[in-house]
This record gives structure tokens, C-alpha cells and sequence, in this order.
């Protein structure tokens, strides 16, 4: 079995979830971070090299005031529990996105994540934070600009925030929404997409497995016959 260098997720439905459960949106967000961390357990057990997943975009702050906060609460609380436990197990943190609009205290914790784990080899996780891939590649072109390098792939990519990371082989989305809502639009050319009907909280390492097993009956040509 080829088992890929890189997966990405798009974590859609914690809200939905939690109202589908008679409960709050807040509820389903809390069970969003349970998913996460057995989809990362079964990515890790699976030897997958990278993985990526899209935690806040640009356009959640379009949120009501109250989620996003609690939303960025959930986000620190969850690095105070597990950046020692992922370092401990040989896991990498990495950051895509811009951070800098998140309050001090939040931003602190993010490097400091970062830091105790940048050592790490087994796997690496991209948590993507305020992150926008039409925000990326126009950051690309300023830094491109700026240095006054000719205009073309090669240069563009080295300014990216996913530079020196392989583009993703698979994206997966759940929520039973069929777009990519502003991820990884550049890398994700060639990628193998499955959108999955399941709410995030309940997808599980199960399903994870089905996926890597239906992308390896994919005859993957790259625009060849």
C-alpha cells in the first residue's frame, strides 16, 4: 500500500453537530477536538509525514464575537494539554497562516508550541490559523515583488506558507459541503479530493483508513495518459 507523504483536512460540521445533538455549537466544537486528536493518532500510526489541518480561517472571523472567542479559548486550552503530549511522541508543530491578529497571550502559546516541538522527525502537524489561501498567494507575490525576482512558480512557492512542505496527495472534507473554502488552492492541483458526508466530530480513524485505501485504487497520471 502507498501510504502519502501529505494529508489535509478541512474539520467542517462541529457547529452543526452540536445543534444535531440538541446541544450548543460550542458543544460540537469541544467534540471537534476529540476527532482531532485520534485523526492525528491514526495519521501518525499510518507513517503520514505532514499533516495539515484547517483549524481557522480568514473568513471565520465573519463569526458571531462570542464563538470566535470561544473558538481562540478552545485553541489555547487545547495547546496547554497536548503540545508536551504530541512532542512526546515524536510530533512536530507548525503554523501556516498569519497569527499575528490573535490576542498576546494566545500567540505566546502558539510559539511556544512551535518551539518545544521543532526537533520533532516522526510526523509534522500544520495547524492553519488565520489562514487564507488567496491571502497566501498574494503574500507570496508582495515577497516576490519586493526581492525583484521574476514571476513564476519556483519563486512564488518559496514564499508560500506551506514552502518545503510537499503538496497534499489527498484533502479531505467533512461536513457534506463540496468546496475547498480558500484552502491550500495552490497545492492543491493534483490532489486526490474527498468530501465526506459525516459531521467532523464523528468522523473517525476508521473512516480515515477507508480514505487512504480508496486513494490507493486512484490511477494518478498528473495530466499524462
Amino acid at each position: 500500500m502507498t501510504i502519502p507523504k501529505h494529508v489535509a483536512i478541512i474539520m467542517d460540521g462541529n457547529g452543526r453537530w452540536g445543534l444535531k445533538k440538541r446541544k450548543s455549537r460550542k458543544y460540537g466544537h469541544i467534540q471537534g477536538i476529540v476527532a482531532l486528536k485520534k485523526i492525528i493518532t491514526a495519521a501518525s500510526k499510518k507513517n503520514i509525514k505532514y499533516l495539515t489541518l484547517y483549524a481557522f480561517s480568514t473568513e471565520n472571523w465573519k463569526r458571531p464575537q462570542l464563538e470566535v472567542k470561544f473558538l481562540l479559548k478552545l485553541l489555547e486550552k487545547y495547546l496547554d494539554k497536548e503540545t508536551k503530549l504530541l512532542a512526546d511522541k515524536n510530533i512536530k508543530i507548525k503554523i501556516i497562516g498569519s497569527i499575528n491578529k490573535f490576542p498576546i497571550k494566545l500567540r505566546k502559546k502558539i510559539k511556544k508550541a512551535v518551539n518545544l516541538s521543532k526537533k520533532k522527525r516522526k510526523m509534522q502537524v500544520n495547524i492553519a490559523l488565520n489562514y487564507g489561501s488567496r491571502k497566501e498567494i498574494l503574500y507570496a507575490m508582495k515577497c516576490v515583488n519586493k526581492k525583484s525576482l521574476p514571476i513564476n512558480e519556483i519563486n512564488l512557492s518559496k514564499f508560500l506558507y506551506t514552502k518545503c512542505i510537499p503538496d497534499p496527495e489527498i484533502i479531505i472534507r467533512t461536513g457534506n459541503r463540496k468546496r475547498l473554502s480558500n484552502f491550500l488552492l495552490w497545492q492543491s492541483i493534483y490532489s486526490e479530493i474527498f468530501f465526506e458526508k459525516k459531521l467532523w466530530p464523528d468522523f473517525n480513524e476508521r473512516d480515515f483508513n477507508k480514505i487512504i485505501i480508496k486513494y490507493n485504487k486512484i490511477r494518478r497520471n498528473f495530466g499524462n495518459v
